[in-house]
């Protein structure tokens, strides 16, 4: 190869190599510090000293709330999941719901009970954010609530009012299904066969009332759920009610323009970008996109202060890349004291269920 060649050669690889970090830049230290990012957005400023290490609490976050029904309890996870399930319980008795003679779940994932549960634990708390029909803010996590509820029913189909008639894991028998039975009808409340009454089982809730539950005594991290399109009426929404919210809270998406959204509308609220190695080969347009979201190569529209991260990737070029850039770390979703043990070199927070982590 000539001179010249090797020059240009270096010249591509130079000007893709500065492509790629303009790309992966995350916003850092010194950027918070400047926009007064905390989890407490307006708290900062008024002559307390600013620390980075606080703009996301060190806590364990509980995914989806402390549940003892629902994501996670796989057989995978048996061998350590029943002590989950049980803590999950004695704390949303604890806190009111439920009975710990019930033959079937009291605290489903993305409940009430499961948010309480985790706050009388001390744990944080990741959960899910979805519109419904009628424009209501709702804690889920699928778009569609058959693995919650038995039901084939979208969401955005649904009025909160209808949603609020549909019991989260009706049928199990005993608590820890991953998975909620299909049920034919309502009966199953309404004969109590395990022990639920009419008015008292779970089902999704409101934003709001999740948040009035919590009451800022533990720190959350709220994901913006949507799909390829980006939803505006859901951040505008979510938004206003955080708003009004004075506890600590961060916010994710796996959509780089939910993250963009509150870069130029609410800049002191700490943002995360959530991605995962892509699993499959690129064929369309759409794999495309998800290919450069896998390598956070995507970061330059949202400019997130943290990437939460599937665990297993905790060693890859593009983390260490933003990491190194400014970005903090946050693993999803750990689902054992061997995968923590695993990932904890490359997070500094993480994301947990089916098995008690130690505070």
């Amino acid at each position: 190869m000539g001179f010249s060649k090797i020059v240009k050669s270096m010249a591509l690889l130079g000007a893709a190599s500065g492509a790629a970090v303009w790309a992966w830049l995350p916003r850092n230290a010194q950027g918070r510090k400047d926009a007064c990012v905390s989890s407490i957005p307006g708290s900062f400023g008024s002559g307390s000293q600013y620390r980075d290490d606080d703009v996301i609490p060190d806590v364990p976050y509980a995914h989806r709330g402390l549940h003892d029904a629902g994501s996670g309890l796989t057989d995978a996870y048996a061998s350590t999941s029943s002590e989950y399930v049980a803590l999950a319980r004695a704390m949303a008795a604890k806190a009111g719901y439920g009975s710990l003679q019930s033959r079937c779940p009291i605290a489903p994932e993305n409940s009430l009970a499961a948010f309480a549960a985790a706050c009388e634990a001390g744990y944080g708390i990741e959960l899910d954010l979805q519109l419904t029909r009628d424009g209501q803010v709702v804690v889920v996590h699928d778009d569609n609530i058959k693995r919650v509820t038995g039901i084939d029913a979208k969401v955005a189909d649904l009025t909160y009012q209808e949603l609020c008639e549909i019991p989260l894991f009706p049928t199990p028998a005993v608590p820890g299904d991953a998975k909620a039975r299909p049920s034919d009808s309502d009966a199953a409340i309404k004969d109590e066969p395990n022990g639920i009454k009419p008015g008292e089982f779970q089902h999704v809730p409101l934003f709001t009332d999740v948040l009035e539950v919590i009451a800022g005594r533990v720190p959350i991290i709220v994901e913006y759920k949507m799909g390829e399109a980006f939803d505006e009426p859901l951040m505008e929404a979510g938004h206003e009610i955080l708003e009004e919210y004075r506890g600590p809270y961060v916010i994710e998406s796996f959509h780089p323009d939910a993250v963009a959204w509150y870069r130029n509308n609410d800049p002191q609220v700490c943002r995360g970008q959530l991605s995962s190695e892509l699993g499959r080969p690129i064929r369309t347009l759409i794999d495309g996109q998800q290919w450069l979201l896998a390598k956070l190569l995507l970061n330059w529209k949202g400019r997130p202060d943290f990437i939460a991260y599937d665990w297993h990737g905790g060693d890859s070029l593009q983390l260490k890349a933003a990491v190194k850039l400014g970005a903090i770390p946050v693993s999803w979703t750990v689902r054992s004291k061997h995968e923590l043990q695993a990932s904890a070199p490359h997070f500094d927070r993480y994301i947990f269920e089916a098995f008690v982590p130690e505070q």
